[in-house]
């Protein structure tokens, strides 16, 4: 009879040794997790600034004071799955002038597709309605000389489908003035908070 430390078993039976997984099958394992879960983050973050967020830094003055260069702002893009860019949000888009590689700028919708915007003695008028702008710190708005030939008669109405867009810095900004009313399928987002530096850190 075998004693197991509990009482005599009858039958005899004794309990076979559980073999060790080696050392090699174990390193395995171990990398194997690893790989699955570095796969896993990067195809989190990539998800998340496809469909979700994308942090972008300011890299000039064209919407001081409301953003600053060098700030780190979050651009969102849920909000444009179920609605249009509508006036006063501040958007991320690519730049239009193919030249630029598509890099990514950032400007306030001042009017959308069917308005008509104008220019008159240094303000903006959508629609014949002088518009209300405390963000320009009272700069004037002048016309600027489009790019590449293109030619922005005012008042000028914004094709369906476009955006006219203006950087906040009025006399430092190249923006519709300059190459017209963007598409709106050119929106990467729409920005919504400043994280950095931390005296800057705020909603917009």
């Amino acid at each position: 009879m075998y004693d197991n430390g509990y009482g005599t078993d009858p039958y005899g039976y004794q309990p076979q040794p559980q073999p060790r997984p080696s050392r090699a099958s174990s390193f395995l394992r171990t990398v194997l997790s690893v790989l699955v879960l570095v796969v896993l983050v990067v195809l989190l973050s990539w998800g998340l600034r496809t469909f979700v967020f994308q942090a972008y830094e300011i890299p000039s003055g064209s919407m001081e004071e409301t953003i600053m260069p060098g700030d780190m702002v979050f651009s969102e893009k849920i909000t444009y799955y179920g609605s249009d860019p509508a006036p006063g949000d501040i958007v991320t888009f690519q730049d239009p002038d193919p030249e630029q590689g598509g890099r990514i700028l950032i400007k306030r919708v001042i009017a959308v597709g069917g308005q008509t915007v104008d220019l008159r003695d240094g303000r903006v008028y959508v629609d014949g309605v002088l518009q209300d702008e405390p963000y320009t710190r009272g700069e004037p708005s002048y016309p600027l000389t489009p790019y590449y030939g293109l030619t922005i008669d005012y008042p000028y109405t914004v094709p369906a489908g476009g955006l006219w867009v203006m950087g906040d810095n009025r006399t430092n900004s190249q923006d519709s003035r300059y190459f017209g009313a963007i598409k709106e399928s050119s929106v990467t987002g729409k920005a919504i908070f400043i994280y950095w530096p931390l005296t800057d850190v705020g909603p917009l």
